[in-house]
C-alpha cells in the first residue's frame, strides 16, 4: 500500500511487536520453571503447559507447587523477615529503588511477555500495565523511606501470603509487594495458573535487585496451592480474585488471626447524563468495557444512559464498536485482544445464553484463539441476571433513568460497591452524584484511572482494604508491642448481700426508646458483694433485628454534617459529667473498687477526643500524575455492631460507640456482660443529648448467643468485637455471608486508659477515591 493509499483510507496497518526476546528468556530457563524460594529458584516438578491465548502455542510448563514448597518458601520468608525489617526504611527504600529500575530497564520485555501470557493488547501492557507497576516500587520506595517519620511506633505484620489473578498479572503483583516490603513484611506470592510468566520473571529481577534471600517467594499453581497459603502460617493473607473464593478465605482464616485484604468482583455503573460530552463519554466507554477484553474488575458493564440521550447514544455506541480491531495482540495497531483462555471464553459464552435485550455484536474475528466480540446488550431490566452479575468479559449491558436520584438508586442496585464513572458537564451535579455512589472508587468523566498515591478497593461484596495511598500501607504494618492478654472474668458474686433499691427496671435502647426484650428473659445482676443491683435484660435475635431496622431508619445521621455530631457527642459528654457522681457509685458497686471516679472522668475526655475528631478525620488531595486530581475521603462504613468489653464497662462502651458515631455510622451495642447496667443508666443520657433515635442503640445479653446473629445480619456492614467471650471466630466466619468487615480481639485486651483514636476512627470510616480531571 502506498503512502497515498495510507492517507486516504485512514487504514491501519499491521504494526507488529516482536516476541523474539521474551521468548529466549523462556528458553534460556528451559521452557520449565520451578517456584522462586529462598533466593533461587526451584528445580521444576510436576507441571502444566501455560499457553498463548492467541494462538494455543505452549509457552512453557510451570510448576504445580506442592505442600513442601509452601512450607519451605513460608519458612524462608520467616527466616528473613527480621533482618528485612531491620535493614530500616533507608535500606528498604534502596532495595525497591533497584526494583523500579530495572522495571524500566526491561520494560518492553515484561509488556511482551505479558501479552504473551494474557493476551492483552501490547498498547495496553507497554503503556499500561508495566509503568504502574514501575510507579508502585518507586512510590512505596518512598513510603519506606518516610516510614519512621509518617508512622512512628508502627512495625511490620511479618510474613505475607499474597494470591493475585490473571487479568493484571505484574501489576497485581506490584500492588501486593511493593507495600509489603515498603514496611517490612516478607511474602509468599502466588500468581494465576494460566498467568505465571511475568511473575517468575520478577523473580529474576529481584535477584538482579540484591533483594535478601527469602524475602520474596513465587510459588506457582492452581487453586489448590493458593490453599495451601491460607492455610499456612503466614500472618496476613491478601486476595484479587472472585467473590466467591474471597468468600471461602474469609472462612478459612476465620479465628485464625491472620489480617485480611480481599479485592473482589465487581458490576460498575458508567452513567452518562444528557449534558455530557457524548464524543468523549463513548471513548471512555471503550476503555471501560473493553480495555483488557472486559476481564477488569472495575470494568464499567452497567451502562446508565438519561432517556433523553439513550437511543443517540446507543447508535453513535454501536458504530464505534464497528470500528474496534479485533487480533494479534502483538500488533500495535489492535484495540480487542484474545481473552485469557477458551475456559474463560467458555463460562462468558456460556452466561449469555438466552439472554433478553437487544444483542448487538461487532468485529471480526480470527480464524483461531481466545477471542469473543464485543457485545452490547441493551434494554435490561435492573434485575436481570446480567445487570447483577458479573460477566467478566467485554460485554455491556445497558438500561436507561430519568432523574439524578434514579440513576444513584440504579447504580447502588447490586451486591457489589468497586468502582463507578460519572459523565456530566455540570460539575454541581457530578459533585452531588458521586458522593452517593457505593463505590470505593468514583472517576469524574473518566475511567480506569489508577496511581499507587490514590487508594484504590471495593465495599459490600467488593471487599475490604485498600491498595495504594497511605491506606495501602496500614494493610502491612500495625502499632508495636504485644496487645494484652483480656484479664479473666471475675466470678460472679454469691447472691445474699446488702439488696440495693431497685427503682427501675433496666430494658434494652431501640431507636431513641426503652423496650423491653423480646424474649421477655432477664436476669439479676449483683455487686461486687453479692447484693442485688438490678436486672439485665436479655436481648434476643428479634430485638437485634429490631435495632437494626432502628439504625437503617437513622440513615441521615451519616449526612449531618461533622461540626453538628462533634456538638451532640459534646452534649453526651455535658450530660454525663453532670451525673458523673452517680455513674461513678454504679461502677463501684459492680466492680466492688473505688475506681469509678476516674473511669467516668476518663469517658468524658474520651467524648471531648472523638467530638474534636469529627470535623478533622477527613480526607487529602493525592498527587497523581494527570490534569486533575484524586480526592481521598472519608465516608462512614454505615452500621456497626459492637460487643463492648468487660474490663471498662463504661469507658470501653464510650470509646466503641463515640468515634462510630464522630464519622455518620449508626450503632447497635451489646454492653458489657458484667456490668451491663452502667450502659443501661446511659439510656437518659443519650435522651438528654439530641443523639437522633437509631443512631446509638444498646442491648444487653449474652455475647455467645447475639454475636453470630449479629455477623450473620445482611444488613449490618461491620462488626467489632471486645468481647472476653470466645467469639473472634465465630464472627469471622459468620461474616463472609455479605462480606462484611470485622474487627475482633481473639482474646487480646485493649488498654483503655490510652489514646487509640486513629485506630478506631480507620476502622469507621472507609475511603472514597474521587478522581476529577480538568481541562479542555
Amino acid at each position: 500500500m502506498s503512502v497515498r493509499e495510507i492517507f486516504e483510507s485512514m487504514e491501519y496497518g499491521p504494526a507488529p511487536e516482536s516476541a523474539a526476546d521474551a521468548l529466549a528468556w523462556i528458553v534460556d530457563q528451559g521452557s520449565r520453571l520451578g517456584c522462586f524460594i529462598d533466593g533461587a529458584f526451584t528445580d521444576p516438578g510436576t507441571t502444566f503447559e501455560t499457553r498463548n491465548p492467541a494462538t494455543g502455542e505452549v509457552l512453557a510448563e510451570i510448576t504445580q507447587a506442592t505442600q513442601s514448597d509452601i512450607d519451605a518458601a513460608v519458612a524462608a520468608a520467616r527466616a528473613a523477615q527480621p533482618g528485612w525489617e531491620a535493614l530500616g526504611g533507608h535500606g528498604r527504600a534502596r532495595t525497591l529503588y533497584a526494583i523500579a529500575r530495572l522495571l524500566q530497564k526491561h520494560a518492553r520485555l515484561f509488556a511482551v511477555l505479558e501479552t504473551l501470557d494474557n493476551g492483552k493488547p501490547i498498547r495496553e501492557s507497554r503503556d499500561i500495565d508495566i509503568p504502574l507497576a514501575q510507579r508502585h516500587f518507586y512510590y512505596h520506595a518512598g513510603q519506606a523511606e518516610l516510614m519512621e517519620e509518617t508512622l512512628p511506633g508502627y512495625v511490620a505484620l511479618g510474613v505475607c501470603g499474597q494470591i493475585v489473578p490473571w487479568n493484571f498479572p505484574l501489576l497485581m503483583l506490584s500492588w501486593k509487594i511493593a507495600p509489603a516490603l515498603a514496611m517490612g513484611n516478607t511474602v509468599v506470592l502466588k500468581p494465576a495458573e494460566w498467568t505465571s510468566l511475568t511473575a517468575l520473571l520478577f523473580a529474576d529481577i529481584c535477584r538482579q535487585a540484591g533483594v535478601p534471600k527469602g524475602v520474596v517467594n513465587i510459588v506457582t499453581g492452581d487453586g489448590d496451592v493458593g490453599e495451601m497459603i491460607v492455610g499456612s502460617d503466614v500472618d496476613k493473607i491478601a486476595f484479587t480474585g472472585s467473590t466467591a473464593v474471597g468468600r471461602r478465605i474469609r472462612e478459612a482464616t476465620a479465628g485464625t488471626g491472620k489480617a485480611l485484604t480481599l479485592e473482589l468482583g465487581g458490576k460498575s455503573p458508567y452513567i452518562v447524563f444528557d449534558d455530557a460530552d457524548i464524543d468523549s463519554a463513548i471513548e471512555g466507554l471503550v476503555d471501560a468495557i473493553w480495555f483488557n477484553q472486559g476481564q477488569v474488575c472495575c470494568a464499567g458493564s452497567r451502562l446508565l444512559l438519561q432517556e433523553g440521550i439513550a437511543e443517540d447514544v446507543t447508535a453513535r455506541l454501536k458504530a464505534r464498536m464497528e470500528k474496534l480491531r479485533i487480533g494479534n495482540p502483538l500488533d500495535k495497531c489492535i484495540d480487542v485482544g484474545a481473552m485469557v483462555d477458551p475456559a474463560q471464553v467458555a463460562r462468558v459464552t456460556g452466561m449469555l445464553e438466552g439472554a433478553e435485550g437487544d444483542v448487538f455484536t461487532a468485529g471480526d474475528l480470527p480464524g483461531h484463539g481466545a477471542y469473543m466480540r464485543p457485545t452490547l446488550i441493551s434494554g435490561l431490566a435492573p434485575s436481570d441476571r446480567l445487570m447483577q452479575e458479573e460477566i467478566f468479559g467485554p460485554v455491556l449491558v445497558s438500561t436507561t433513568f430519568r432523574t439524578p436520584d434514579e440513576a444513584v438508586a440504579l447504580a447502588n442496585n447490586t451486591r457489589y460497591g468497586l468502582a463507578a464513572s460519572v459523565w456530566t458537564e455540570n460539575v454541581n451535579l457530578a459533585l452531588d452524584v458521586a458522593p452517593k455512589l457505593a463505590a470505593g472508587v468514583v472517576w469524574v468523566n473518566a475511567t480506569n484511572l489508577f496511581d499507587a498515591a490514590a487508594p484504590f478497593g471495593g465495599l459490600r461484596e467488593s471487599g475490604f482494604g485498600r491498595e495504594g495511598g497511605p491506606e495501602g500501607l496500614m494493610a502491612y504494618a500495625r502499632p508495636g508491642g504485644e496487645a494484652p492478654a483480656l484479664p479473666p472474668r471475675h466470678p460472679e458474686a454469691e447472691p445474699g448481700g446488702p439488696e440495693m433499691p431497685i427503682d427501675r427496671t433496666a430494658k434494652l435502647y431501640i431507636g431513641g426508646k426503652q423496650a423491653r426484650p423480646d424474649g421477655g428473659y432477664s436476669r439479676p445482676v449483683h455487686g461486687a458483694d453479692g447484693g442485688l443491683i438490678g436486672h439485665m435484660s436479655l436481648a434476643s435475635r428479634k430485638d437485634v433485628r429490631n435495632a437494626v431496622e432502628a439504625a437503617q431508619a437513622a440513615s441521615a445521621w451519616a449526612g449531618v454534617t461533622a461540626h453538628l455530631r462533634a456538638q451532640v457527642i459534646y452534649f453526651i459528654a455535658e450530660n454525663l459529667s453532670a451525673r458523673a457522681d452517680e455513674f461513678a457509685a454504679r461502677l463501684d458497686a459492680m466492680s466492688g473498687t473505688k475506681d469509678g471516679a476516674s473511669e467516668v472522668e476518663a469517658a468524658i475526655a474520651r467524648l471531648f477526643t472523638y467530638a474534636a475528631w469529627a470535623d478533622k478525620y477527613d480526607g487529602a488531595v493525592r498527587s497523581v500524575p494527570i490534569r486533575g486530581t484524586a480526592l481521598a475521603t472519608r465516608r462512614p462504613v454505615g452500621l456497626i455492631g459492637a460487643l463492648c468489653p468487660d474490663e471498662a464497662p463504661l469507658l470501653g462502651l464510650v470509646s466503641v460507640m463515640a468515634p462510630a458515631i464522630a464519622m455518620g455510622n449508626r450503632i447497635v451495642l451489646v454492653a458489657s456482660e458484667t456490668a451491663p447496667l452502667i450502659a443501661t443508666d446511659l439510656f437518659q443520657v443519650l435522651d438528654t443529648s439530641d443523639v437522633p433515635g437509631g443512631v446509638v442503640n444498646i442491648l444487653t445479653g449474652s455475647h455467645a448467643e447475639l454475636a453470630p446473629t449479629l455477623a450473620s445480619h445482611m444488613a449490618l456492614d461491620a462488626v467489632w468485637s471486645f468481647s472476653a467471650a470466645p467469639v473472634s471466630e465465630v464472627i469471622e466466619r459468620a461474616a463472609a455471608g455479605n462480606l462484611k468487615r470485622t474487627w475482633v480481639n481473639h482474646g487480646k485486651g485493649h488498654d483503655w486508659s490510652k489514646p487509640q483514636s486513629r485506630t478506631f476512627l480507620a476502622e469507621a470510616t472507609e475511603t472514597r477515591t474521587t478522581w476529577i480531571p480538568w481541562g479542555e
